[in-house]
């Protein structure tokens, strides 16, 4: 057990412990989440959430109390930020691990587990960002584990069927790590996890007896007792509490499309192939070998046996779920990693020779070669981004993009290789040990590369703002919104995306005889903006982000 508690332990801290702290917040999203762990941090009001000097209703406080903690403890820093999610994917991993190893059968198949989990585009990007879906996707997950093993854990002793009775210590944990989930983004972190269970129960037929043994009614109050007091407490104090919260983020975004983000049917389905390669090539087959259709056989199987079952009406159901809601996000899917990471490691712990396992390894080996030329020939197909315009030229010298595209056709040479001696089991710990050398050797260099030429100047912009602040001066934004301004400057900033928007304003300044305030734009929005028609003084120039003070006439 000590060797897989540090083989585990080392792949959790490549993954989601290095530099995790070495960059700077990534706008748009992570400096909200930021700026609101850092409210509740330095006010010592752990009930309301506020960015910018408005509530934020948009997620519950687990994240910002998550980072409020790290604040008290590290200081008010990036890695205070980030340590959160780390956690949780830290967490997730090791619950998966310790699932697979007691419950099955095959010990390879568990120690692929932390491998494929930790280390998918998945997990590192929202394993390593300060925002809440981690956090839910690790209470989900946890949950579903901790009720599997709760239940089959139960199978082998004798049990009193009675609603009152006090659940199991492994019940408990999974109604406490829901709670937590509901705690870090909503109903979604119970509902979703209630109807995999219930599903689940209902198709091996085990629905009454599991439900009689759980102790139904404490984990009830175990799970409340967690998961309410905060919302009673905030819908007190905020009257538009349950509406905001509950009506536009909730039920409003699973019927209709919020922020702009809609999707085709099949969106997942691109979603999950992109982000969860080169594993989402091996999930169909994955998910066939399990053979579930087979009812009478799984419900025949011991509880301990069923866990491939339990994984494929996991990721089914999160799948069905948000392909069904109007609004759609990558991030949405991220719970069900955990579940795909288990079916993956357990089609590849037997390492059997297949059909379906050649005509994968075939489409990965092609997928590799792809990957090979895409990153290759990547800086052609950047599109112009405004913030940094020659981004395209400062990748290609980089470096990065070539050593990218080296380690991918290395790979697939391996693989290759590996192919026509027929040593299928090495196949997969060659991707493996690719995707972990493309993460230490490029998309690490990438977040410095790009922290460097896009966040760096905002950075340096705040301690600018800092400095030249007036007390009684405003601060206003102009044509694009950079959250990370009000986190690295500890001020409020308004944001105007349309020159009308600024211009009523304006004039609302002009009214309360304002003498000046303080302007952050692009060098190329002072015309849209008409500010080459009004008195400024350029403060400071960071790359294309200007700071000025304007006299308000």
């Amino acid at each position: 057990m000590s060797k897989a508690i540090i083989y585990c332990g080392v792949l959790c801290s490549l993954a989601f412990l290095l530099f995790l702290g070495s960059t700077g917040l990534v706008d748009e999203t992570e400096p909200l989440f930021a700026e609101a762990g850092k409210g509740m941090f330095l006010t010592g009001d752990w009930i309301t959430p506020y960015y910018n000097g408005e509530t934020r209703f948009d997620k519950p406080p687990l994240i910002y109390w998550g980072m409020a903690i790290a604040f008290h403890l590290f200081g008010v820093n990036t890695w205070g930020v980030r340590l959160p999610s780390a956690l949780g994917a830290i967490v997730l991993t090791f619950v998966s691990f310790y699932t697979v190893l007691r419950f099955h059968k095959s010990s390879n198949s568990a120690w692929l587990v932390p491998a494929i989990l930790s280390f998918n585009f998945y997990s590192l990007a929202w394993g390593r960002t300060g925002v809440s879906d981690m956090l839910l996707s690790a209470g989900m997950g946890c949950g579903l584990l901790c009720f599997f093993t709760g239940y089959a854990e139960a199978s082998q002793r004798k049990t009193t069927l009675s609603l009152w009775q006090f659940p199991s210590l492994w019940y408990s944990l999974s109604a406490v790590s829901l709670a937590l989930a509901v705690l870090a983004k909503g109903p979604v972190g119970v509902v979703l996890p209630g109807l995999i269970i219930l599903a689940f129960l209902l198709y091996v037929g085990k629905c009454k007896t599991v439900v009689g043994e759980m102790g139904i009614i404490w984990l009830t109050v175990i799970f409340s007792v967690i998961a309410v007091p905060w919302f009673v407490l905030i819908s007190q104090r905020h009257s538009d509490y349950i509406e905001t919260f509950f009506g536009y983020h909730n039920v409003q975004r699973f019927t209709e499309v919020v922020s702009n983000h809609p999707g085709p049917w099949y969106y997942y389905f691109i979603v999950l192939l992109i982000l969860f390669i080169p594993w989402s090539l091996y999930l169909p087959g994955a998910i066939a070998n399990t053979e579930f259709w087979r009812r009478r056989f799984w419900s025949q199987q011991s509880p301990p046996e069923q866990l491939p079952l339990f994984a494929v009406i996991w990721v089914i159901a999160i799948f069905v779920f948000f392909s069904i809601a109007s609004t759609k996000l990558p991030s949405y899917i991220l719970p069900l990693i955990p579940a795909a990471s288990i079916l993956i490691s357990l089609y590849w712990g037997e390492a059997k020779y297949s059909t379906s396992m050649l005509i994968s390894i075939i489409i990965n080996l092609i997928f590799v070669f792809v990957l090979a030329i895409a990153f290759w020939l990547s800086p052609r197909f950047i599109d112009v981004d405004v913030a940094v315009a020659d981004l395209p030229q400062i990748l290609a010298t980089s470096g990065i993009p070539v050593l990218a595209g080296l380690i991918w056709f290395v790979c697939g040479l391996s693989l290759i290789f590996l192919l026509i001696r027929k040593q299928w089991r090495w196949i997969i710990w060659s991707n493996i040990i690719t995707f972990i050398f493309f993460f230490l050797f490029v998309l690490i260099p990438t977040t410095f590369l790009m922290d460097t030429v896009r966040q760096y100047p905002l950075r340096n912009l705040a301690n600018s703002i800092v400095e030249f602040k007036q007390p009684a001066e405003e601060i206003l934004m102009l044509g694009f919104r950079k959250p990370s301004l009000v986190f690295y400057s500890g001020n409020n900033l308004k944001f105007f995306r349309t020159s009308n928007s600024f211009t009523d304003y304006w004039e609302t300044l002009q009214q309360d005889s304002v003498d000046s305030v303080l302007i952050v734009t692009y060098i190329d929005r002072l015309e849209n903006f008409y500010l080459n028609q009004k008195n400024y003084e350029i403060l400071d120039q960071q790359a294309i982000y200007l700071l000025l003070r304007v006299d308000v006439d």
